[in-house]
């Protein structure tokens, strides 16, 4: 694999550099960002490096003294039956201002946490050629390995790579997940998809609706699990793990370890999302603040690199996404009034993600593509 370095090009003149050429070599490899550090490297590929604006800006450090003071909900959900109003209650403040919150006591054990975090190690510290079997663009294939879904599509790649699977609607052929990671997934998906209900009931009735009402709307109808893994980098101040986007989804359930790294942007400044041990990380995505007339805010995040590593991190996507469906997505009907008009138009949720994949992680919203123009 010839992978040049940050300061290189594959002529040796920087004019004539063939990033194409290299994206292709990066990708024909098969070995993501794991084999590059494999490989020893100290410098990054230049298909990763970003430029210093783009990695300091999106209003990061914009100096507002208020941002200091704010930190990511922790809603604890034990006593949720006998305190039923106050967690609707805490869960409609996140929602709707930072849309971003932890949980605690969600009835997941803290071993299948730690268990589904050591596999999703696991798999991707498998031999390279254990691994390439799993290599793979092919959109339907619903488990893959991949570095950068969007390599070819966006500015920068990301220093992250990815274990793809698609738990449902359709149960899973448990033989078609890796070996090293195959039972927990199974029970991890399980008891995820359980608690993922129990949110979209809060969420349901933090919009003054029955708890039933999200669900109906086949909200919950699918989930994809996604294990990240973040290798260590060398150059970590010249790129991202993961680029700023929000996420094409109804709510992601994320499971991350002590490493850190994620932010979320909230009023032009990054807030760090730490690490809570025993703690899942939810936050609102694209097609939720689409049906909920943007009540609830599906924002901007991020992942840095760091030399630390390798960190791992598994995120629970709630969406049928590729699965056939006739249902059509607009703001939700009991939420419109002359003073709340739509703000969206209906769309598919097949040209949702067509649109959201087409474009890549390019740090610019969707959902300002579905906006009604006015």
């Amino acid at each position: 694999m010839t992978i040049t370095g940050a300061g290189e090009s594959v002529t040796g003149n920087s004019v004539n550099y063939d990033r194409f050429q290299e994206l292709k070599s990066f990708d024909e490899s098969k070995a993501g960002v794991k084999g590059l550090v494999d490989a020893g490297i100290t410098k990054i590929p230049r298909i990763f490096v970003r430029q210093p604006e783009d990695l300091a800006g999106d209003g990061h450090n914009s100096g507002d003294p208020t941002n200091t003071q704010i930190t990511i909900p922790v809603i604890d959900l034990s006593d949720i039956v006998s305190r039923r109003a106050d967690k609707v209650a805490g869960v409609r403040r996140a929602a709707e201002e930072v849309g971003f919150f932890q949980v605690v006591n969600h009835g997941i054990a803290e071993r299948v946490l730690e268990d589904m975090l050591e596999a999703a190690r696991g798999f991707h510290e498998l031999p390279k050629e254990v691994k390439t079997d799993y290599y793979t663009r092919e959109l339907m294939r619903k488990v893959k390995y991949v570095s950068n879904f969007d390599l070819y599509e966006s500015r920068f790649a990301n220093w992250r790579d990815t274990l793809f699977c698609v738990m449902g609607p359709e149960p899973l052929d448990p033989q078609e997940l890796p070996l090293v990671c195959r039972d927990i997934t199974i029970e991890y998906s399980k008891q995820v998809y359980k608690l993922g209900i129990t949110l979209f009931e809060l969420l349901s009735e933090a919009l003054g609706l029955k708890p039933d009402h999200l669900r109906g709307l086949d909200c919950a109808k699918g989930h994809l699990l996604l294990s990240h893994y973040y290798p260590a980098c060398p150059e970590p101040e010249l790129t991202l793990g993961t680029t700023k986007h929000s996420d094409p989804d109804f709510l992601t359930i994320l499971l991350q370890d002590h490493i850190g790294g994620l932010q979320v942007l909230y009023r032009n400044d990054y807030i760090d999302v730490p690490p809570v041990p025993g703690a899942l990380v939810v936050n609102i995505g694209d097609l939720l603040q689409l049906i909920s007339n943007d009540r609830f805010k599906s924002v901007e995040h991020r992942v840095l690199a760091n030399q630390l590593g390798p960190r791992a991190s598994v995120a629970c996507f709630f969406t049928p996404h590729l699965h056939p469906s006739t249902m059509i997505y607009g703001p939700i009907k009991e939420l419109l009034s002359e003073d709340s008009p739509p703000v969206y138009r209906e769309t598919s949720l097949q040209d949702f993600i067509a649109y959201y994949d087409g474009k890549g992680l390019d740090g610019n919203s969707a959902l300002t593509h579905f906006k009604l123009q006015r």
